[in-house]
């Protein structure tokens, strides 16, 4: 006879303790009591080390060890990448040498424009660099510590209503998915975000639990800080956790709706604090808000990385894509787009199984009462990976492969509790071909992506797929035969299943990601975005559709260890000398190579996705007298500009923004900052949308007013001219 439901029990003996989930509902608003209710309460220091009462004696040191070695994998070769995205290392400078920075998320400390998105993502970072210096470390450790968070969040909510075993099972899903192997150790907003919105999970799941308001509540502030990392994403996954609390929670219901209304309020003030001040602020004295047309944060929101990003109509950026199964700029949209050449890779190994397995556990509880934990958490962390999936499959706007680090802890926690709940089962014959079902998904999936890349480890692929289906077989009987037996078997099939992903995450650790698009795994495991017009960036590549590849691809070839010439080591676009590093290249036509490797259509000029590589001698040109000056220098573009700024430590203007096109600041304004003497000079060339276009934006204007009325300087093949030295044909 198989083991209950209700009892935590796979892969190890039923425990005396499980919480009981009786199928009918009973008379009232009962909760499920909370695992290990009713022993004896430890002090903390011998709860952290030897877990809870109930647990086997191998639990805490597994989780112990699960977390140790995440930490190792994600700090290995961590400064490989340099300053990774140095869009962001410049605002994580900027923001370590001026509070006011800090608290905007400015790109330099002279606080002429923000950063794209709100800065609570760059606070750890700056923090780190005030305490340890500027370098990899200390701009990179960071994410990583957020990635072993993300793992610990993910065991902790999965253990509370299973073995484990299964806690165990779903961190190492998502230690070793590609895409977070590749995310917590880089840059971008979206280790915060994964973090959040796993603590909101897991929080919303404590909530359904007991019905505390305290657990709702702070799930709320969780969702709130999401959103001052990466603004209406943070979002996607609120109509689930609202809808399952609505329905599940051991209140009545005018206490839900009521605990509802706090959670709401809580996300309010958690993330709308920050927005207010940045609102209220006279706009004459704080920095233009990054990517927005008229200064506004709120314009900002609802814009750019709002709608836009769902049906492409991005205002300021280069184009969006194509919806309805189309092909656009970012790629084809449609259901399968998780699943599709540019995606799959990253992150879509197990996430075949992670469906199965998904249905398996609702159809698993569906008599369970209404108010049960168990299918609570399963409809938490099921529907956060459901909505965001379909989201991220049918957005039109700018899309990238990394975005999809925020499905990996849905996913792994969806696995670990559908394993388990199939093993408890594994007696009954739908249970165990099912559970046999999900392996085969997994290695025949595997199997497909492997093939993906032919050259790369070309055995692997055979090894998965015959390991999945012989482990299969087992499983199919795991019910009726010897418990080692059965215990071998999804053995095998946990490591041909993680056999895959596991071989895609070694390759992201042992190389170096810098620029704006990065992708996990080997290289040419993933096309959009690996360069030319193959690639988008940050806001401003070009989309990677199929037509592109090709194209993208011959441009990027050779290019991925570039930039160990010229001056200072460690420089974005650059990587450090001798090492490797994915650069995905400027995506601008016609941008030629630049001075030591930096691309850009003038000497050591950045592109619109990578930074420049800076020699020496531009290094001490700029630093020469900065102190006099607000900004040692001005450039189009971000990436050019925080090139830069992070080779002298000075700050530098980004005209336009990211890509140029913001119109910040006007030519009337910059006119007057030179007139004031606050900018010392001006870097020629660039990318970006007021210049590669030949437009008339402000961008243009100042690159053309500079050219007609100041000094030329060169070095070696980068041009700079001095503010302070009118040109003798001037007019």
């Amino acid at each position: 006879m198989s083991a209950r439901l209700d009892q935590p029990t796979a892969w190890g003996p039923p425990t005396a303790t499980a919480p009981h989930e009786p199928a009918a509902s009973p008379p009232g608003p009962a909760a499920d009591p909370a695992p290990g209710a009713g022993l004896p309460r430890r002090p903390l220091s011998h709860r952290l080390w030897r877990g809870r009462p109930e647990d086997p004696r191998w639990a805490r040191p597994a989780f112990l060890g699960l977390l140790t070695a995440t930490l190792l994998l994600y700090l290995y070769d961590l400064s490989a990448s340099a300053y990774a995205n140095s869009f962001y290392s410049a605002a994580v400078q900027a923001g370590s040498q001026s509070w006011k920075a800090f608290f905007f998320g400015s790109l330099d400390a002279g606080n002429a424009i923000t950063v794209d998105k709100p800065p609570a993502a760059l606070w750890p970072m700056a923090l780190s660099v005030r305490v340890f210096g500027l370098g990899s470390w200390a701009i990179l450790a960071p994410e990583a510590l957020m990635g072993v968070g993300t793992v610990a969040v993910v065991y902790a909510s999965v253990r509370r209503r299973f073995s484990p075993a299964a806690g165990l099972i779903a961190g190492a899903v998502l230690a070793l998915t590609p895409v977070a192997a590749l995310m917590f150790r880089f840059n971008n907003p979206d280790a915060m975000l994964a973090l959040l919105m796993a603590v909101a999970c897991y929080f919303t799941a404590r909530a359904v639990e007991d019905g505390r308001t305290r657990w709702l509540v702070w799930a709320g502030v969780a969702i709130g800080f999401a959103f001052l990392a990466k603004t209406l994403q943070a979002f996607l996954i609120l109509p689930p956790l609202a809808l399952v609390y609505a329905f599940c929670a051991p209140v009545p219901v005018r206490r839900r709706l009521g605990q509802l209304a706090a959670a709401t309020g809580a996300l309010i003030v958690s993330g709308g604090w920050w927005v207010a001040i940045v609102e209220l602020w006279p706009a004459s004295s704080r920095p233009y808000i990054g990517g927005s047309q008229n200064n506004s944060f709120l314009e900002l929101t609802f814009g750019y990385n709002g709608l836009g990003r769902l049906n492409g109509e991005e205002t300021g950026s280069v184009g969006g894509g194509g919806g309805g199964g189309g092909t656009g700029q970012w790629g084809e949209t449609g259901w399968d787009r998780m699943f599709n050449s540019e995606i799959g890779g990253q992150i879509s190994w197990l996430l075949p199984a992670a469906l199965v397995l998904l249905a398996a556990g609702l159809v698993a509880t569906r008599k369970l009462r209404r108010t049960s934990a168990t299918r609570g958490l399963f409809l938490v962390w099921g529907g956060s990976l459901l909505i965001t999936a379909a989201v991220f499959s049918y957005m039109a706007g700018i899309f990238h492969q990394y975005y999809t680090v925020a499905l990996a802890p849905y996913m792994a926690a969806v696995i670990g509790m559908g394993a388990a709940t199939l093993w408890e089962r594994r007696a009954e014959t739908w249970a165990s071909v099912t559970l046999a079902a999900s392996v085969v998904a997994a290695a025949s999936w595997s199997y497909v992506l492997l093939n993906r890349t032919p050259d790369y480890l070309p055995w692997l692929k055979w090894l998965v797929l015959t390991g999945g289906l012989t482990a299969a077989l087992g499983l199919t009987f795991a019910g009726r035969v010897d418990r080692r037996l059965a215990l071998a078997a999804a053995s095998v099939g946990l490591v041909a299943a993680l056999a895959g992903p596991t071989a895609y995450t070694v390759s992201t650790l042992k190389e170096g990601h810098t620029g704006s698009i990065v992708t996990a795994g080997p290289a040419g495991a993933s096309m959009m975005g690996r360069g030319g017009p193959g690639g988008g960036g940050g806001r401003g590549g070009f989309g990677g559709g199929p037509g592109a590849q090709n194209q993208g691809q011959n441009q990027g070839q050779g290019r991925q260890n570039q930039g160990q010439g010229g001056g200072t080591g460690g420089l974005p676009g650059g990587g450090l000398p001798g090492q490797g590093s994915r650069n995905q290249q400027n995506g601008t036509p016609g941008a030629g190579t630049g001075d030591g490797g930096g691309m850009g259509g003038g000497g050591g000029v950045g592109g619109l996705l990578n930074g420049a590589s800076v020699t020496d001698q531009a290094r001490k040109l700029l630093e020469a007298g900065s102190g006099k000056y607000t900004w040692a220098a001005a450039a189009i573009g971000a990436q050019n500009a925080a090139s830069y700024q992070l080779a002298t430590g000075e700050a530098v203007m980004a005209i336009g923004g990211f890509n140029g096109t913001d119109p910040s600041p006007t030519l009337a304004q910059f006119r007057q900052y030179v007139a004031d003497g606050r900018i010392h000079y001006f870097i020629g060339g660039g990318s970006g949308g007021g210049t590669a276009g030949g437009g008339s934006g402000t961008s243009s204007q100042i690159t053309a007013w500079v050219a007609a009325n100041f000094t030329k300087v060169t070095v070696g093949s980068a041009t700079f001219y001095d503010l302070t030295q009118k040109a003798t044909t001037s007019g």
